[in-house]
């Protein structure tokens, strides 16, 4: 006991900001000579664990941000590790040691490192269904590299891999192939597998990245009961809410000196918000929103009620919001819990890279320029897949189609989970109720005109902002006509402003941003073509000959609609005469030129002869670059 307490004692002065660093770096080195050979029963002390974990951070991380402790040095460090060494996996299920353990993993060597993950073996099954052992286990599995994740993995799958180590030295990363590659049975996999999941979900402990790894290996072999059986466990934990600690801003040490600390707030949030933090973790909120029943969708919108900024502004979380803007028929509730809360916010949505994600799904669903591939397989997920959903998505998206399932090409062949898979509603009209009749569009619209200049300038802004200009997919936006043309009139207007050098911000038809934006629209809708013209082009194209602008101009000669193309055509005919303006002609043979001449750099002359004649014959022809 008087240990602990001139620990403790030692504890509070290191922790002082007005203390000198040599001071702390012999207060650090006194703690640790009280602490030699008794580190095992310190450890367990609630009290003495702080002062053990401030003592273990590295010395050369001293920073401003950090002033709280003072870092010892690697061999103090290293001498620490060896003397718990053999405790590790105990102190590991310690509810106060078990921060200790997490601080000598976060900078232990790569050997380190590498032998806790060896001494696992055999334990990490059950140190997974612990309550305090699980959060070890994810700490370490974030640490490791691709093969020690793999090896930590494996141990769930299989009896045989649990009991035989050199079995989990298979390269194979996918549970399907590890089953093809070692002969495994896959009915005693599910039965081991299903074993490890039900104790994890009884005790609702399904918030760890590697718990989530797990189910999505589950779901890709499981047959018809004990996918939904799964799935029917989640649905209740991920609207269950628990205390969750928002990040304190951090301070300086003479701002902290004066106590002004802000105490991290305690706030309810349901597992759902936390699972969504990795991948695999919206994988599987995904399928249980597609795969739960109307009731207990209801249960889940109203589960994410006050959290839907945070999941709309967040990577992951906003495709969650997809997949709920696109399956659930309730469009009331939705309406009421999720479009009221996004019309609160719609300029910010707008802007940012996450947040009009939402807003691009209800104009333009699912379209390959706003979704990468491997969002666009998450919203297509299905229990019924068979095959790796991500590779299925990245193969469709290529060939411009939105990912599908395939339960044809199965290797394991497993049949289909008789669950429900999605809404019933036509998705037409469920668009039309979450955007047309809730009044989301309205204010979309009123938000985009009022700041058309900063979103057409901006690097997101004007992929919202030509949606509702061209009136959205499926004509969507037919019935706001007027307010299609008032945009159309803002967007004409800036860019009918003289062009001047004085001016702080770049025209719209000099920007690259917007004068993209404007080029696209000239070629797609014929209504803004013919109003940009009238109110902004029209006898000044000759101001506009040069720079991005002149891409607007030969937008209007290389239109699909001959109105468009006659508008122009006599004012810029003079101009591509002049060679003030290239033709799209000549254009198009440059850009084949040019291509010739790279594959002219990749191969030698002997092999591509035929390369070569066409080469010349384009110079014969006259079209060489200027």
């Amino acid at each position: 006991f008087d240990v602990l307490q001139e620990l403790a004692s030692l504890w509070e002065k290191m922790r002082c900001y007005n203390v000198g660093k040599q001071a702390r770096s012999e207060l650090v080195s006194e703690a640790l000579r009280k602490m030699n050979g008794k580190f095992v029963e310190i450890a367990g002390s609630h009290v003495a664990a702080r002062v053990l974990q401030v003592s273990l951070i590295l010395l050369w991380c001293f920073t401003i941000y950090q002033t709280c402790v003072k870092y010892c040095t690697q061999e103090e460090r290293d001498a620490v590790f060896e003397a718990l060494r053999p405790h590790l996996l105990a102190l590991s299920q310690k509810k106060y040691a078990v921060h200790l353990v997490k601080k000598l993993l976060d900078h232990a060597s790569k050997k380190q490192l590498e032998w806790f993950i060896s001494s696992l073996h055999g334990h990490a099954t059950s140190l997974l269904r612990h309550s305090v052992g699980s959060a070890v286990i994810d700490y370490v599995f974030h640490l490791a590299n691709g093969s020690q994740k793999q090896i930590l993995l494996m141990e769930m799958y299989s009896t045989e891999l649990q009991l035989f180590k050199d079995l989990t030295l298979t390269n194979s990363g996918r549970l399907v192939d590890i089953i093809s590659k070692l002969g495994l049975q896959k009915s005693s996999v599910l039965q081991h597998m299903m074993s490890v999941i039900q104790p994890l979900l009884e005790k609702g402990i399904v918030d760890y990245s590697i718990i989530h790894k797990v189910l999505m290996e589950f779901f890709t072999i499981a047959d018809k009961s004990s996918a939904a059986d799964v799935i029917q466990q989640l649905l209740p934990l991920l609207v269950r809410e628990s205390d969750s600690a928002e990040e304190s801003p951090h301070f300086s040490a003479p701002e902290m000196q004066k106590k002004r600390k802000i105490k991290k707030k305690k706030v309810e949030e349901p597992l759902l918000a936390r699972m969504i933090l990795t991948r695999d973790g919206l994988k599987i909120c995904i399928l249980c929103v597609k795969h739960a029943s109307a009731k207990e969708r209801k249960k889940v919108i109203k589960g994410i009620k006050g959290h839907v900024r945070k999941l709309s502004l967040h990577q992951l979380g906003s495709l969650l919001l997809v997949c709920v803007l696109s399956v659930v028929d309730d469009t009331k509730l939705v309406t009421k819990i999720v479009i009221r809360e996004l019309q609160t916010m719609l300029k910010e949505l707008v802007l940012d890279k996450n947040g009009r994600r939402t807003l691009l799904q209800l104009l333009h669903p699912q379209c390959s320029r706003y979704f990468a591939p491997e969002d666009l397989a998450c919203l297509s997920l299905s229990v019924e897949e068979t095959e790796d959903p991500m590779e299925v998505g990245l193969e469709q998206c290529q060939n411009g189609e939105a990912p599908m399932t395939d339960n044809e090409n199965s290797e394991v062949g497993r049949k289909s989970v008789q669950l429900d898979t999605g809404g019933k509603k036509d998705s037409f009209r469920r668009r039309c109720e979450l955007m047309v009749e809730s009044g989301f569009a309205e204010g979309l619209f009123e938000t985009c005109t009022d700041n058309i200049g900063e979103l057409l300038r901006s690097t997101f802004g004007k992929e919202v902002v030509y949606e509702l200009a061209v009136g959205g997919s499926d004509g969507i936006l037919q019935s706001f006509a007027d307010r299609m043309d008032a945009l159309h009139k803002a967007i004409a207007s800036l860019a009918a402003l003289p062009k001047t050098n004085e001016s702080q911000e770049e025209h719209v038809l000099e920007n690259f941003h917007s004068s993209r934006l404007i080029r696209k629209l000239v070629l797609d809708c014929p209504g803004f073509a013919a109003t940009l013209w009238k109110m902004a082009l029209d006898g000044k194209c000759d101001v506009w000959a040069q720079g991005h602008s002149c891409k607007v101009l030969l937008a209007f000669l290389e239109s699909s609609v001959s109105e468009v193309k006659d508008l122009a055509k006599p004012e810029l005919q003079p101009l591509m005469d002049r060679g003030v303006l290239k033709s799209p002609e000549n254009r198009v043979h440059l850009l084949i030129f040019h291509q010739h001449v790279y594959q002219l750099k990749q191969h030698t002359i002997l092999a591509n002869l035929e390369v070569m004649i066409h080469f010349y014959i384009w110079i014969l022809l006259g079209f060489m670059p200027d």
